[in-house]
Order: C-alpha cells, then structure tokens, then sequence
C-alpha cells in the first residue's frame, strides 16, 4: 500500500529535523553564554553534533532552523564558571574569556566545543592540544585580541577637555575596553580621563576624586554620550589641547627623515585603520605650524 500524503508530509518533516542544527541562542554577555551552556547539559544536548550557541544579536532566523532561547540567570552562570575554573584554571579561562571579547559570529559554538572537550577529558590539558580544531580556533582568536589589546594601549590618544577630563575615542576589531582598562588605571592615576568605544557605545571612566594614595579608583562604565561630541571632540578641547597637539604635530613632522621614509613598514607597525584618531595624522604636511624654525 502506498503512503499517505500525510505519511510523506510527516517523513518529510523528520528527515528535515535530522538535518536541521539545534541553535541555542543565548543573551549577548558572557553570563549568557554560561547560562546556555548550563541549559545545554541540563537538557542532554551536548551530545548534538549539530548543536549551536549563538547569541541574540548575531541569529539570522531562517524557516528550516529550530532554536530556543535562554535567559540569562546568574546563579546558573556562576555554577558553570565554577566548574570551568576547575577544569581549565587561571589561563584556560582567560583564553575562554578572551575569545568571547573577539564577538566572533560562530565564537559561542566554539567556546562550547571547547568545554565539551575539557568536561570529557578532565585530565588532559586541552589547551595544548592544537590538534582539536576548537582549540586551535581559540588559540588563534587569542592571539588576535592580545594584539588588538596591545595596539589600543600603544595607540590610545588622549584629548583634554574643558571640563579637565582627558577623553580618547576608539573604534578596536574586538571588544577589549574591558582588557585595556587596568592598563591605564595604574598608570594615569592622577587624572580623570575617559576611554569610548565607538562601535560599541559605552566606555570606561576613571575618576581620580575617588582614589587614595595606595588605591586607585574603580573603572566606571559610561554610555549615552552627545553624538555632537563623539564625532567633533575638539568642540570641547581645552585651550591646553590646542597647544598640545600643534606642539605634537610640529614634533611628529620634524623628526621626520623624508630620506629614510617606508611607507610599508609605516602601516604595518601603525595599520591604517587607526589614523583617524591619531592627533599627528590629522593636519596637512604644508601646516604653517609644522614647518622648521631655523
């Protein structure tokens, strides 16, 4: 006897469903990420080769894919955050939250691939196993957000303003504010200055009032600024910065050796892609200010 129509229609869909990946969407943070990997194992879903943990803002949905999302519940989080402290230690966490800060579309599935393998393997030291493709791909994004975080901390340029707050506006491939912030909290600790994210829209605030001698401030996170004063900073410079950054540009060009210039070896130390934010690189070569006094 032939099938039914609604036989066919009912095969049709199960063998959809086997091709089908299970997408668990989680809340763009990394609380949310922990929290999908709890509901995860607390659903027996590991065992999906197909499985995907993706985040909210990243998901395309499409009308052959399932997926469900999951709140984030901090409680949750901190009993999978736990459990990875003991399985990868100091540095293997530092690896995991270092790759989610990349916001990598498929970083989710990958960090989660990752936790499978340690959950599975508790004696192994999985980080070092560059054979496993997830680790590789870990290792690898690492190595690209420590080289952004450097180049943020070498590149940052601050502009003082009016209001005695030294401000400095960023647009990184990764979201490393919250890796470079430590970097200038011990070092500009007799100032209050500001670090924005652009792409990202927030920052982080240093505000030196509240420090004391043997401990300086906590980082303050900041959002919502004038959109007037995001793309014009120099409406707010202080008479100070005006100076400062004819004194800069004027140092910048005449230490030049036109001679000796390599444009190559010039962007492949200080890529392109930053110059926008570079008080040197924000005048004409012809600038009255910049030529030499003899």
């Amino acid at each position: 006897m032939s099938p039914s129509l609604s036989e066919l229609a009912g095969n049709q869909t199960h063998q959809l469903g086997q091709l089908t990946p299970n997408i668990v969407l989680y809340e763009p943070s990394f609380e949310g990420w922990l929290s999908a990997v709890f509901y995860v194992y607390a659903h027996k879903l590991q065992d999906n080769e197909a499985l995907q943990l993706t985040a909210q803002d990243c998901y395309v949905p499409s009308l052959i894919s399932q997926s469900t999302s999951v709140v984030t519940d901090e409680n949750k989080a901190e009993r999978v955050l736990i459990k990875l402290n003991e399985l990868l230690g100091r540095s293997g966490m530092r690896n995991i939250l270092w790759g989610f800060l990349s916001e990598k579309d498929s970083i989710g599935t990958t960090l989660f691939h990752v936790v499978k393998y340690a959950i599975d393997y508790p004696n192994r030291l999985i980080m070092d196993d560059l054979g496993n493709l997830n680790v590789l791909e870990l290792v690898q994004t690492v190595k690209s957000v420590c080289r952004e975080k450097h180049r943020m901390e070498a590149f940052v340029r601050f502009e003082h303003t009016v209001d005695d707050v030294y401000f400095a506006r960023v647009e990184p491939d990764f979201n490393v504010l919250p890796l470079i912030g430590e970097h200038f909290r011990q070092r500009y600790q007799d100032q209050h200055w500001a670090i924005y994210d652009l792409s990202r829209g927030f920052g982080i605030y240093y505000n030196k009032s509240q420090s004391t001698p043997s401990h300086p401030a906590a980082l303050q996170t900041i959002t919502d600024l004038d959109d007037a004063v995001l793309r014009n900073p120099a409406s707010i410079h202080s008479e100070d910065e005006q100076r400062y950054q004819r004194f800069w540009q004027g140092y910048f060009t005449n230490v030049n050796i036109k001679e000796r210039k390599n444009s190559r070896l010039h962007k492949q130390y200080l890529p392109q892609r930053y110059w926008k934010y570079l008080s040197e690189k924000q005048v004409l070569p012809n600038a009255e200010h910049l030529q030499k006094r003899r």
